[in-house]
């Protein structure tokens, strides 16, 4: 059974919270001691109905004012699939946090109030979403309750927004008209909108195929671990050297001829081990132990590849950057720690070349730094060679986090643009 993520964006009081809580409640995902400490809180404050928003929203302080704060990750499936909730919030001083839940995410439902319809706030996570390349969108028109779900007013947002996304780069884009208080169209079609002919939320996350969504062309395995059980009881594993990681792209077969990185040299694969046994053949996802024909000196942040299909070896880099630094601001010259699949080195910021405004895709080339939830284009100087793809080819070879060297925490994320 295959694994779905996906997160919910939009402005703040969109509903995206009650619509996670309605998925959970409705698909039959949650507890019934969850239900009953929802239920007395919901009573508690007042409030005439359920308040599913509470199954997400922990934090006291999130409670305490209705908003969502920090990501939270919500789990549950259905006999076709499994699903990784990102519910992310909606203001814009947390546009690091909604950053965080979608950039491992396969499809991103943006949640528009069909009272409000398009707002700024739903343009900026439409762009984020596209710039993170998340390869499916939904656009989900919520409270159609409190418009009498109204045909014209759904499809006057469904028109706008179109218009707006012709813009970004969004592959596929799907809307649906819902009420997540209600359930309307959430699991289950609803009768109160029989003009609308599409599937519910819910079928069309069990039936989005996401499996040609992974590079399955170009080989990647960055190494994460040499794995060698000296001790072991077992004499077969003596002599046992693997190499722990998870497939980044590809697929790798055992007799297959591949090339180590940065050394250049070829070997062919012995066997690939998970802990379920041998398995024939590995791909993205997964995570597993490659063992080769011959004795090479691989470490952690090595890369595994195609002789003929290798990264690109690069220490000049030009990246699009999410800035995440509260009290420290990205400006040339500033030196920062790496992050890039497993290998991590010190970098410079050479330049920046603009800051973009998300609101309006204005280019502002004389921002001399950027701030808090800033995005820019930089070029970095790193200390040791990375084997990088472009983000648009492969996102887990194409992007990299930066950390603050003083303290530790992570400053900006970051996406290749040009790898060569």
């Amino acid at each position: 059974m295959d694994i779905l993520r996906f997160a919910t964006a939009g402005s703040v009081d969109d509903g995206k919270s009650t619509l996670i809580g309605r998925l959970l409640y409705d698909s039959k995902a949650i507890f019934e001691d969850q239900l009953e400490a929802v239920e007395r809180t919901s009573r508690d404050r007042g409030t005439e109905y359920t308040d599913l928003s509470l199954l997400t929203d922990g934090l006291r302080a999130e409670r305490e004012q209705g908003i969502t704060i920090d990501v939270a990750y919500r789990y549950f499936a259905t006999p076709r699939r499994k699903f990784i909730i990102a519910d992310t919030p909606g203001h814009i001083q947390y546009t690091r946090n909604m950053v965080t839940g979608a950039s491992t995410a396969d499809l991103a439902i943006i949640l528009i109030d069909a009272r409000k319809g398009v707002l700024e706030q739903s343009r900026r996570h439409a762009f984020l979403t596209s710039l993170l390349r998340v390869p499916h969108l939904v656009l989900a028109v919520n409270k159609m309750d409190l418009v009498d779900y109204s045909q014209a007013r759904f499809e006057e947002i469904r028109d706008e927004f179109t218009a707006f996304a012709s813009k970004l780069n969004v592959s596929d884009l799907t809307f649906i008209p819902i009420s997540a208080l209600n359930g309307d169209n959430v699991v289950s079609r609803s009768e109160n909108m029989p003009w609308y002919l599409g599937t519910s939320l819910l079928h069309h996350l069990e039936n989005v195929h996401i499996a040609s969504d992974r590079n399955l062309t170009d080989v990647r395995f960055p190494v994460q671990y040499v794995i060698r059980p000296q001790r072991a009881t077992d004499p077969a594993f003596h002599d046992y050297r693997g190499y722990a990681g998870q497939v980044a792209g590809g697929v790798l077969k055992p007799g297959d001829e591949v090339v180590h990185l940065p050394s250049g040299l070829t070997t062919r694969i012995a066997s690939i081990d998970t802990f379920d046994g041998p398995v024939e053949e590995a791909f993205p996802p997964m995570s597993v132990t490659l063992r080769f024909e011959d004795d090479l000196d691989i470490s952690r942040g090595d890369m595994i590849a195609r002789p003929n299909n290798q990264p690109n070896t690069a220490q000049e880099l030009e990246a699009m950057v999410c800035w995440m630094g509260d009290g420290l601001k990205l400006t040339p010259r500033t030196k920062l720690t790496i992050k890039h699949t497993t290998r991590t080195a010190r970098a410079m910021v050479r330049e920046l070349h603009y800051r973009l405004d998300v609101n309006t895709l204005h280019r502002d080339e004389e921002a001399t730094s950027l701030a808090l939830n800033e995005i820019g284009r930089v070029s970095l100087r790193v200390t040791q060679p990375m084997f990088v793809d472009d983000y648009a080819r492969n996102r887990l070879t194409g992007g990299f986090i930066l950390v603050d060297e003083a303290t530790n925490g992570t400053v900006g994320a970051g996406m290749i643009i040009d790898a060569s």
